[in-house]
């Protein structure tokens, strides 16, 4: 028997965690939930789309699981509260992890992770709580994604890198092994990650300058892509 979950959001994200789960886990949606202010109407995808302000008194935590399917808004930072607020609720969040990666058994996972396929994730890898990984990404051995991070597709990191909390991570960016990059970076597209990162710094490619958090250009970058 499937385990029953409620979704966490109405949009892009949500209708694709719906998608994976309904044909390559062990997991059956049967309703949404999205703050009141954005249920217009009752039913979404063909399911009950109810306040999340209710959920919890139509859809027990005792007996119903959670995932919250939201994107990278905020740098991570709308993901991550209502991650918290599910949690605070008394849910279970669950992970999905599809079936078309590749992954050893000593893979760490937190909870509520959203990995999709074509992932080559090498032995003792962790990836921390409220990950997303979009498809075709290499994590070598050793490798830390902490907290909620977002991670685009065909990024190769290499051994022992740790990425921080509530990062956010371009296509095609390369990390070389055993750097540390700090919370809420900003990576983009393309560029190459050669050394140890600050906090809130952004990195620009194809030839990956690193912008601390007070440059005036990565202030005008992290408002035009995350609106912080």
């Amino acid at each position: 028997m499937k385990k029953p979950v409620v979704i966490f959001g109405t949009g892009e994200i949500a209708e694709l965690a719906q998608y994976y789960m309904q044909h390559d886990s062990g997991f059956e949606v049967v309703a949404f939930t999205a703050d009141a202010a954005f249920v217009k109407e009752p039913v979404f995808r063909g399911k009950p789309l109810v306040a999340f302000e209710d959920v919890e008194r139509l859809y027990s935590p005792g007996v119903y699981s959670m995932h919250v399917a939201l994107s990278y808004s905020k740098l991570n930072l709308v993901r991550q509260e209502k991650y918290l607020a599910a949690k605070a609720k008394g849910y279970e969040l669950v992970s999905y992890v599809c079936s078309r990666s590749v992954y050893w058994e000593d893979l760490s996972i937190g909870d509520n992770c959203f990995i999709l396929e074509n992932q080559t994730i090498q032995p003792t890898v962790r990836i921390g709580n409220n990950v997303m990984i979009w498809s075709g990404n290499h994590l070598g051995h050793g490798c830390i994604i902490k907290d909620h991070t977002y991670l685009s597709s065909h990024i190769c990191i290499s051994g022992h890198t740790e990425i921080g909390e509530r990062c956010f991570v371009g296509v095609n960016s390369t990390f070389r092994d055993f750097i540390k990059v700090g919370n809420r970076v900003f990576v983009a597209m393309g560029a190459l990650v050669t050394r140890d990162i600050e906090d809130d710094a952004v990195i620009l490619g194809p030839k990956s300058s690193v912008l601390k958090a007070e440059d005036e250009m990565a202030v005008r970058i992290r408002k035009s892509y995350f609106n912080i």
